[in-house]
């Protein structure tokens, strides 16, 4: 039988006071209610814990064991009760949250610096899988937050768009292909090209649309890293086409990214939740700040 907290308190204090009529003035109860927290805990229990006189209240021996016992609970109920609050002002926690690499790579950590920056003690994971891995992770609940392309047939699932992304062709400095002023798919395909290996949904979405046009994708190369894409790109081994988040990552490479058009390719990127699941304070937090990200890149 489980013994409410309240009844815990009612003892400690009429043994420290050692009077019914102090406990009950400090516990802002009635005498009458304070006798009948100490009757129910004692029926609780079994037995006497507090030996009662017209003059004086005083432990039984069994109320002596129980009393240290008592104190012990009180004290691990306060600092449960405390850990819960630094949780609700963010002062303890942590964090799992699942984005794409591309999201990862290029947008997250100015986020995560100043998640950190505001919140210090609260201890994040990163979990930096493939857009299909973020949404499994986020509906196997081990993640509260996900970063990815948006869902298909997904039911269970919230899916919040934060923006959408364009892909754009990425080419070696001083390749010929620079000069145009439009690039289309079809300038883009008459080289080698190398693609995201399957199944990737940004490789999906380029088959379909590309397919839609009449047009044929055939890898000469294929990973499952958009960094691995780049530097072989970077190797004068083909072309290739990412999305326009990692334009910065591309760049720094020494690549030259442009878009491309014939047909233009987007997606939605955005935030993916349980449905019907209450995210922790920290979530919370997090959610605000790769939102505010969007509205002030």
């Amino acid at each position: 039988m489980s013994i409410p907290i309240n009844q815990v308190i009612v003892f400690t204090t009429v043994a420290r006071t050692g009077s019914f009529i102090e406990a009950a003035i400090e516990l802002h109860l009635s005498q009458p209610a304070l006798s009948v927290a100490m009757k129910n805990l004692e029926e609780a229990l079994g037995g006497k814990l507090l030996a009662r006189t017209t003059r004086s209240v005083t432990l039984t021996p069994e109320g002596r064991a129980f009393y240290p016992i008592a104190r012990r609970l009180l004290s691990d109920w306060e600092q449960s009760m405390q850990d819960v609050r630094n949780h609700f002002a963010l002062q303890r926690g942590k964090l799992d949250i699942a984005a794409m690499p591309t999201y990862t790579t290029n947008l997250l950590p100015k986020i995560l610096a100043d998640f950190h920056r505001q919140y210090p003690n609260i201890h994040i994971r990163v979990h930096d899988v493939i857009a299909e891995n973020v949404v499994q992770m986020v509906r196997e609940e081990r993640c509260e937050l996900g970063i990815t392309f948006a869902p298909e047939d997904a039911p269970d699932l919230n899916f919040q768009p934060l923006f959408k992304d364009r892909f754009v062709a990425i080419l070696p400095a001083k390749h010929p292909l620079l000069a145009k002023q439009q690039l289309r798919w079809i300038d883009v395909l008459a080289y080698p090209h190398l693609s995201l290996q399957r199944p990737a949904g940004t490789r999906r979405l380029i088959d379909q649309a590309l397919q839609e046009k009449g047009l044929l994708l055939t890898p000469a190369f294929e990973s499952h890293q958009l960094v691995s894409i780049g530097r072989m790109v970077n190797q004068g081994l083909g072309l290739s086409v990412v999305p326009s988040m990692s334009q910065g990552q591309m760049e720094e490479m020494g690549l030259q990214c442009r878009a491309i058009g014939a047909p233009i390719i987007t997606h939605q990127v955005g935030i993916v939740t349980r449905r019907q699941h209450t995210l922790s304070t920290a979530a919370q937090a997090m959610e605000q700040l790769i939102r505010a990200a969007v509205s002030n890149p």
